[in-house]
């Protein structure tokens, strides 16, 4: 399985050097990319159809600015569904668009959800779809001084098989 190429051991310096330009830029060509890494474009295109398979590359994106899209307030709410409610609480979360993302998380709450609203009015309307079902804590974010980045691209130690 082509999979275990990745899972015990960093990345090769070619393959962390692919993900290194896609992490910049993630719209180069393939010839550019092969012409930055050293590599032929068809050496690079099957590269990189291995780190699809293994699911290291899991997409291609873009990032847009929310408050751009008149979406100016961003808040994050911790849930913890009711007794009984938790299949629930995931189903409306699911079915919130404003909640951009949700992770399940350890201690006392369950969901760790992120919105992107047009209001406070509205954050308050996303909240009692949930309230029913769960309590709520929530936090508006005032400035993000560490924008979301991907995670560091780890590579194989020298010397290593």
């Amino acid at each position: 399985m082509k999979r275990l190429r990745y899972e015990d051991q960093g990345l090769d310096g070619v393959d962390a050097a692919i993900l290194d330009v896609l992490i910049e830029n993630a719209r180069v060509s393939i010839a550019d990319l092969a012409r930055r890494v050293g590599l032929s474009p068809p050496s690079v295109s099957e590269r990189l159809k291995r780190l699809e398979e293994a699911r290291v590359i899991t997409g291609y994106s873009i990032a847009v600015d929310p408050a751009a899209l008149g979406l100016p307030i961003a808040a994050w709410i911790r849930v913890r569904p009711l007794p009984g409610e938790l299949t629930r609480v995931v189903t409306i979360l699911q079915a919130l668009p404003e909640i951009v993302e949700c992770d399940r998380i350890t201690g006392e709450d369950c969901f760790l959800a992120k919105a992107h609203l047009r209001s406070v009015e509205d954050l308050e309307a996303l909240l009692d779809e949930v309230i029913p079902y769960a309590t709520t804590n929530t936090s508006i974010i005032q400035s993000s001084p560490v924008p979301r980045r991907l995670p560091i691209v780890p590579r194989k130690e020298r010397g290593a098989a």
